[in-house]
């Protein structure tokens, strides 16, 4: 190679070996530039792209498309921008600056590249980190790699789900091993009753930060250790807790031996509960505390998020199990067993009281939230019976409602309409009311075409993604429903009228049609089934076309869907939703929400700004209740949506609908960012946990 070709080649390889490109449109179109095609084919990953193209082919690329020049631009934005000289936690987080926020988290939703995320806990955590970085302030990520990732989904012949694990090639990912001073790859141990469990340490740049991943799949584990991490949220109870004792424990030692000392322990859901136990290990060991006093040391540094509003869905184990995996660890820490179980029991005297991760969470941290309103007032019902003596409004969980990583998910061609209006310091007042303003002055017939480039977007991506040349309607009204398929979401609330559904779809002159995706748990039944109801209406004559179910739910898909529907539908049983997050992100491309009045929507809706599904009322017959939200949105759909959709001017445009779409921005773009999330987070928790006066 010559040396010019040598050095455009280096050069895209330093851009690449930092997920920042992950959120930068201008800096994943360089990538996208040298090979359209391929850059789709390799699941926009410019690690494989580079691997795949020759160096010559780079260069001549490069120097032909003008894109050398762009390279040698962005490298220059990269450097300024991880110097973190001006940001917001340069000037407001100087006492985490040197001591950063170790944030765990079972899931990291970075990319779809790194595919150690199922859902919105691990996109969350993703958009955190993303936040975080782009605000200067610093946080360590620390999670687990899952060599198989989640299971990537296929609908077979009849519609059911089918599960398949592949292993993530590492050699095309931008991560590497941590490793000791003389080369070695770093390792943790943590003792257990079955023997020493280790771990190596995969390192990613994520922007200014840095995600830390266990990896058990080790030379020394035993067969079953080292196929701890193969994949996400699978396994008895019995692998989930020796996950969680890597996670929690492992990730902590992980940190150590890194040289890093938080000031901040920050348990992202139940499942990292064990990271401020090990804590207090150290504490006993090192310092010569008691255990009593490690617990009031470390909580005072600590901040718990639940996410879970559902009591199934809290992590428990038997007594039995957490001493058979934990013996040894608890012996370490100078505590007896009734004590140790006692921080995992609502109940410490009950001995049949299983072992609560979010119990664990709750009593070891100074503060504790929900991430929503409505759902920090469900967990202070919840979890009432922690404090016996408080009535339920002093119970102390609080809320941080969630937000998302603007820059991830807003489309880039929407981006540029809106940056023609805002002001010019916008990306740096992303949680500011007054930013967003602008936006109502923007051309209605400007803003409506640029939706309606996003929404034929989809409709390729749809006919791409299925080799359905022939489905959707790129002018006809576009809903959106895509998550988890748990049975609370109800994702076939929709179709419980099959008769009142065709005259909604297959009205000619004002047709409607809805885009599906999402996976049910591996050992979900019931949401099996649902998915399995939505295949066979996308393959009755009278749907074809109309509804469509696209596989394989990821990041990729996400972006598509909140970027190009007209309107995202989201109907769980009121308050069992925590949040919900995806439709915030379709509010940042200017989709309006359908939403029962439930997480986020709560707070957001003001009766203009998206549609209402239901009250606030509930009953207490689930079946009632499934008719009542049923009927509700069928007459929202009917009476509101597709009548508002079609209301257009003498020039195309809805302008009622598109004064929908501007009050939509106005009012939730700014108030649901990640940005504003993060700050909250930084003064409400962070700052208070590591100015506590002990923190050396």
């Amino acid at each position: 190679m010559t040396g010019s070709t040598t050095e455009i080649v280096q050069r895209m390889h330093e851009l690449a070996r930092n997920f920042w490109w992950a959120w930068e449109p201008e800096i994943s179109d360089l990538f996208r530039d040298l090979d359209p095609e391929l850059w789709s084919e390799v699941n926009h990953n410019p690690i494989l792209l580079l691997k795949r193209l020759a160096p010559e082919v780079i260069a001549d690329r490069a120097q032909r498309r003008t894109i050398e020049s762009r390279v040698v631009y962005a490298l220059r934005r990269l450097e300024e921008y991880l110097s973190g000289e001006g940001s917001y936690g340069h000037e407001h987080a100087a006492s985490i600056l040197g001591r950063p926020v170790a944030y765990f988290s079972a899931e990291f939703g970075i990319h779809e590249s790194l595919p150690v995320y199922a859902g919105g806990l691990g996109v969350l955590a993703g958009d955190h980190l993303k936040a975080s970085s782009d605000l200067g302030i610093p946080i360590v990520g620390v999670g687990l790699f899952y060599a198989e990732g989640y299971f990537r989904q296929h609908l077979d012949e009849t519609g059911y789900q089918q599960e398949a694990y592949g292993e993530i090639d590492v050699e095309s990912l931008p991560i590497h091993r941590a490793q000791t001073p003389d080369g070695e790859n770093l390792r943790v141990t943590v003792d257990t009753a079955q023997g020493p469990l280790h771990a190596e340490i995969w390192k990613a740049p994520v922007g200014r930060n840095t995600l830390l991943l266990l990896d058990s799949n080790v030379e020394g584990n035993t067969p079953e250790n080292r196929s701890l991490t193969a994949r996400l949220y699978s396994g008895d109870q019995s692998l989930r807790l020796r996950q969680e004792i890597l996670l929690g424990i492992g990730g902590h030692r992980a940190l150590v031996a890194l040289g890093i000392h938080p000031s901040v322990i920050h348990m992202n859901e139940g499942h990292s509960a064990l990271a401020t136990l090990e804590a207090m290990r150290v504490r006993v060991k090192e310092d010569g505390c008691s255990f009593a006093e490690a617990l009031r040391e470390v909580s005072q540094m600590s901040v718990f998020t639940t996410h879970t509003p559902v009591p199934a869905g809290h992590d428990r184990f038997s007594p039995e199990l957490v001493e058979q995996h934990l013996g040894k660890f608890r012996e370490g820490c100078g505590c007896s067993l009734q004590d140790f179980l006692a921080l995992g029991r609502v109940n410490p005297a009950d001995p049949s009281e299983s072992f609560c991760m979010t119990v664990v969470g709750l009593k070891t941290t100074r503060q504790a939230n929900g991430v929503s309103s409505l759902h920090g007032h469900v967990s202070r019902q919840m979890w009432q019976e922690l404090w016996p003596d408080r009535p339920e409004q002093e119970i102390p969980i609080g809320h941080v409602t969630n937000g998302v990583h603007v820059s991830t998910w807003i489309a880039p061609q929407l981006l540029r309409i809106y940056q023609r209006h805002l002001p010019q310091d916008f990306e740096h007042r992303l949680w500011q009311r007054e930013a967003w303003a602008p936006v109502a002055q923007i051309d209605d017939g400007e803003l409506w075409e640029g939706h309606q480039i996003m929404r034929n977007r989809l409709v390729d991506f749809a006919r791409n993604r299925t080799g359905r040349p022939g489905i959707l309607d790129p002018s006809a009204l576009t809903l959106g429903f895509a998550r988890r398929f748990a049975t609370y979401k109800r994702a076939v609330l929709m179709l419980s009228d099959i008769e009142r559904l065709e005259r909604l779809l297959c009205d000619p002159e004002r047709p409607v049609q809805i885009v599906f995706a999402g996976k049910a748990h591996p050992h979900d039944e019931p949401g099996k089934a649902f998915i399995r109801r939505i295949h066979e209406l996308s393959h009755d004559p009278r749907f074809d076309g109309k509804i469509v179910f696209l596989e394989n739910y990821d990041l990729r898909v996400g972006r598509a869907l909140v970027r190009g529907v007209d309107a995202w539908v989201n109907n769980p049983r009121r308050p069992l939703e925590a949040c919900g997050t995806s439709g915030q992100k379709v509010v940042l491309n200017g989709g309006l929400n359908i939403s029962v009045l439930d997480g986020w929507w709560a707070e957001a809706y003001d009766g203009t700004n998206g549609f209402a599904i239901g009250g606030t009322r509930v009953h207490r017959d689930v079946d009632v209740q499934d008719e009542r939200d049923a009927e509700s949105l069928y007459r929202v759909l009917e009476e509101e949506v597709v009548p508002l959709f079609y209301d257009r001017g003498s020039d195309g445009v809805p302008h009622a609908w598109v004064s929908r779409m501007k009050r939509g921005l106005t009012t939730c773009a700014w108030r649901f960012s990640a940005s504003r999330m993060v700050r909250d987070y930084l003064h409400q928790a962070y700052l208070p946990a590591a100015g506590a006066d002990w923190v050396g």
